[in-house]
């Protein structure tokens, strides 16, 4: 799948790819009342395809023409600095989804084959537990990052006008998309522990402000975050012997896992942009 154009100016807005890349971007900048598995995962779904649609930009030899200019150099490498960036945020959030779904499924035959067994279901369920510590402050660390990246992204002067300013304009908006949709990730598998951290930072952003106030009610149709909390009550109130109410959740947790394993996939769209990008002479 290949677009050529005929002048020797950079794709417009209307050229087919740049106009797919916008469609993209709507849809994901599209106000949500609330993040759930389901339109996280839809999201993930969108940003594999935006990707797919940037490398395709970044292909196009007058692209390229227009990245290696000296006056874009400057552009280049602070898109490429924010690229790495993302890279590490969703390989972190990869690893972080792959950990729970892990540990769930390890948590449910455990549960099954030791009913009764109360101090082995508590030793267990205290492994999860660390588990998920462990992950949760890995993941913070991420969202500290990219609010790092995003802060200096943001004070770095740029100018879009004329037609050298069409594409890097694009792929700034296309990062600052792929960063929205990454946070609302890491905080969902994370749940609300790296929301109330992050509200100590100064450099919180708009869109986890409004996170935070949607907290109590995400964390109705959170089903990681649910799970977790079931199994907390369950190690304080000392009662191993009702059960049926964990392993429920822990079904219900392993079925969202499943909606937000796009992340993987997206992983690997991210990676082929990127090398497109290193491959442009003089970038």
């Amino acid at each position: 799948m290949a677009y050529h154009s005929r002048s020797n100016s950079l794709p417009s807005r209307q050229h087919p790819i740049t106009s797919q890349i916008d469609e993209n971007l709507s849809r994901l900048r599209a106000p949500e009342a609330s993040s759930t598995s389901s339109s996280i995962g839809h999201n993930l779904n969108g940003l594999q395809d935006l990707h797919e649609f940037v490398d395709l930009l970044l292909q196009l030899p007058l692209t390229q023409q227009a990245l290696a200019q000296e006056q874009n150099l400057k552009w280049v490498e602070v898109l490429l600095d924010g690229s790495l960036v993302i890279l590490d945020v969703c390989s972190t959030a990869k690893d972080a989804l792959l950990q729970t779904k892990e540990c769930t499924q390890q948590l449910q035959s455990v549960w099954r084959r030791r009913r009764g067994a109360e101090m082995g279901l508590v030793t267990e369920v205290r492994k999860f537990l660390t588990s998920r510590k462990a992950m949760k402050k890995a993941i913070c660390k991420a969202l500290k990052n990219l609010k790092q990246m995003e802060a200096k992204f943001n004070t770095s002067s740029f100018s879009n006008d004329g037609e050298n300013g069409t594409v890097i304009s694009i792929l700034r908006e296309v990062e600052a998309v792929t960063v929205r949709v990454l946070e609302s990730l890491l905080s969902f598998i994370s749940g609300p522990v790296a929301e109330s951290r992050l509200s100590r930072w100064s450099l919180v952003s708009k869109f986890m402000h409004h996170k935070r106030v949607m907290c109590e009610e995400e964390q109705k149709t959170n089903e990681i975050a649910n799970a977790e909390t079931t199994l907390r009550s369950l190690i304080k109130s000392d009662n191993m012997k009702q059960t049926e109410n964990v392993e429920n959740e822990l079904q219900k947790s392993e079925l969202c896992i499943q909606d937000i394993e796009g992340v993987e996939s997206l992983f690997r769209r991210l990676i082929k942009a990127r090398v497109t990008a290193l491959n442009i002479p003089n970038c």
